[in-house]
């Protein structure tokens, strides 16, 4: 029930990837309203501190998630998925994966560049490594940006994908990462 099997998700799994989801989708609305934001609005430092406060727990989440899939494997393709539909879902997961690790990586050099940490909530705080290279803010922002834009695009694709699966090919993609059975 917890752990995958080889024709379901599990439940550890199913939560994983659907708070990733809505994190996800939830920290590109908050960054794309944040960036303009005046200096007086009430939302000018308290956007960017959940934002990052969440963006770290969101690394956080992802290598737990690496870890626990390592520990317990997602089930098998189904039969009736075609070879091109393997090759590009798997390609597409790698994607997203590396895209939320870039946005995570992006998003601390971007706000440790003048040196002071990251403080997660009234938690803990992530220290900082400073400027590691020239203009580090300006072009960990436009990666930054561009990797959220593309990341976004990526989980879109992916959910019509699954959509495309339950409504024309009728077949149990969709229900498996809700945790149903095949």
């Amino acid at each position: 029930m917890l752990k995958n099997s080889a024709s379901h998700y599990g439940l550890i799994s199913v939560v994983l990837h659907w708070l990733v989801a809505l994190t996800v989708f939830a920290l590109f609305a908050v960054g794309f309203w944040m960036v303009d934001l005046s200096y007086y609005n009430q939302w000018y430092r308290t956007a960017p501190y959940w934002h990052k406060s969440i963006g770290i727990l969101l690394a956080m989440v992802m290598i737990f998630r690496l870890l626990w899939r390592a520990v317990s494997p997602p089930p098998l393709p189904l039969r009736s998925h075609r070879n091109w539909e393997k090759r590009v879902a798997a390609l597409v997961q790698f994607f997203l994966y590396v895209g939320i690790f870039v946005l995570v990586l992006s998003g601390y050099l971007i706000s440790t560049e003048d040196g002071r940490a990251i403080a997660v909530f009234t938690w803990f705080s992530v220290p900082a490594l400073g400027a590691l290279f020239a203009n580090q803010a300006d072009i960990a922002g436009l990666v930054h940006e561009y990797t959220a834009y593309v990341l976004i695009s990526l989980a879109v694709l992916h959910g019509l994908a699954a959509l495309k699966h339950h409504f024309i090919d009728k077949d149990q993609t969709l229900k498996r990462i809700f945790g149903r059975k095949s």
